[in-house]
């Protein structure tokens, strides 16, 4: 570029930049509506129930999320459950360790084909996700490599939709050749996110590139670490926590707005890939996948400003200035604490408190996990008493504990959202499926407009 089309840029950006600094009042002014005109018209904000309770827009049979039941138009919280296809979801992480095996590609089975499989059929599904999870000639180099992205997410979303490109029949609507799409996502979400993890600390941090073969006969879990590491090694014990996360994010019911974005871009009657790239894009999301990493900000910052956070007095009293947005991010919130639907316990975060203290006993972090334990236990009083309410009860989520045992895993924090897209796919998927048979009808809420009717002004008699 010459110097006076570098100068040009420039003025062009400056331009552009002048621009957008006086629009932006304009842009607030004009989308802003009053919080009271929600109420004057009883919107359900963010389809919720006065109660809290969602709103009922559909029905399914993968995935049912209980943390209440409703008695005499009043919430009555119960211990969490989760149940994939009708099945504690603790029972079939139970199931499976008894047997001394990994058990997230069984989980995938389960919710794609609505049973649990035999071992024939668990065989052969774990020989078709192997036998798929090469990605198509020249994708790595062109796809990834040569189009690195800063957000491991923003790759993902763009890497399937790119799959579409390769797909000899991407709008084929029939319902075995969706199940072909949903096969091959599911085997190879692991490989766009390691690739481009890989892509982003070469190119955007001047790291090493590492591309190792792919592992054969190796599960998810196992595949994830040994691409993962620059001398691919892992323990038994690391393998077999990522299984059980992997496990535990697979599905969460309908309602959860990644897998609800899956249901409504495919009531539109769009291709798989589509649909997919919007469950990814809402997945990014700092309200839905981030928020186990900015646990971990937290706990750091409570390390950081407690002398002795061994001391639960003095822990107490940061927490509190925590919520009284004094401290830390200044937001109010205790990350990965509550929950939309569970209110006395997740039972995610049952299973992963007691795997957290089990690796940071082999890790020699007991005294942060101690730390998490304390914030665990003064959370729900603490904002309680600061927010000066008791109508919700106030549980740890999945988050709370998620990023910590990802952390000790030496698995690095840009790449805890692309890990729980590639354990959530499977229920994304069997979702995409469940719409798709017995969907039917475009998804299409109504919205109410609150301005009032205007007249068109011609260009020469307009004042502003």
């Amino acid at each position: 570029m010459s110097k006076d089309e570098k100068s040009q840029a420039k003025e062009k950006e400056a331009n552009i930049k002048n621009f957008l600094d006086l629009k932006v009042k304009t842009v607030k002014s004009s989308n802003l509506i009053k919080p009271d005109l929600f109420q004057k018209y009883d919107v359900k904000r963010g389809l919720r129930n006065n109660d809290g309770s969602g709103v009922l827009v559909g029905l399914t049979s993968v995935g049912d999320v209980r943390g209440y039941f409703k008695q005499e138009h009043e919430l009555k919280p119960i211990e969490g459950q989760l149940r994939y296809r009708g099945i504690m979801v603790e029972d079939l992480i139970e199931g499976c360790q008894k047997e001394k095996r990994h058990g997230f590609e069984e989980t995938a089975y389960l919710l794609l084909f609505g049973h649990l499989p035999n071992k024939q059929d668990l065989a052969e599904f774990n020989n078709v996700l192997e036998a798929d999870r090469e990605l198509p000639e020249g994708f790595v180099e062109n796809m990834i490599l040569n189009t690195p992205s800063g957000n491991i997410m923003n790759k993902l979303a763009r890497s399937v939709l790119v799959m579409y490109s390769y797909d000899n029949k991407p709008e084929d609507r029939s319902i075995k050749h969706i199940l072909r799409q949903c096969i091959k996502l599911i085997s190879t979400f692991p490989l766009f996110v390691l690739y481009g993890y890989q892509a982003k600390i070469h190119y955007y941090d001047n790291q090493t590139l590492y591309i190792h073969k792919i592992k054969p006969n190796a599960s998810t879990a196992e595949l994830f670490l040994h691409m993962l590491r620059p001398d691919s090694k892992y323990t038994k014990m690391e393998a077999d926590i990522l299984d059980l996360m992997l496990i535990l994010h697979a599905e969460h019911g309908g309602g959860n707005i990644s897998t609800f974005a899956t249901h409504l871009i495919t009531s539109s009657d769009t291709d798989l890939y589509s649909a997919i790239a919007a469950a990814v894009g809402s997945l990014k999301g700092h309200k839905h996948g981030g928020a186990n990493e900015q646990v971990l900000k937290m706990v750091d910052n409570i390390k950081e400003h407690v002398s002795d956070y061994s001391n639960e007095k003095k822990v107490e009293d940061y927490l509190r200035k925590i919520v009284r947005k004094e401290a830390f991010d200044k937001t109010g919130l205790i990350y990965g604490m509550g929950h939309a639907v569970y209110t006395i316990s997740d039972p995610r975060e049952i299973v992963l408190s007691e795997q957290a203290y089990l690796l940071a006993k082999e890790k020699g972090k007991l005294k942060e996990y101690e730390l998490y334990k304390t914030i665990q236990g003064l959370a729900p009083r603490i904002l309680a008493e600061e927010k000066k309410s008791s109508t919700k009860s106030i549980c740890a989520n999945v988050d709370f504990y998620s990023g910590f045992v990802y952390q000790m895993l030496d698995i690095p924090p840009i790449l805890y959202t692309p890990l729980f897209a590639i354990s959530r796919i499977t229920g994304w998927c069997a979702h995409a499926l469940e719409e798709r048979i017995s969907g039917g009808r475009i998804i299409r809420p109504a919205y109410k407009s609150v301005l009032p009717d205007s007249e068109y002004t011609p260009l020469n008699k307009r004042t502003q």
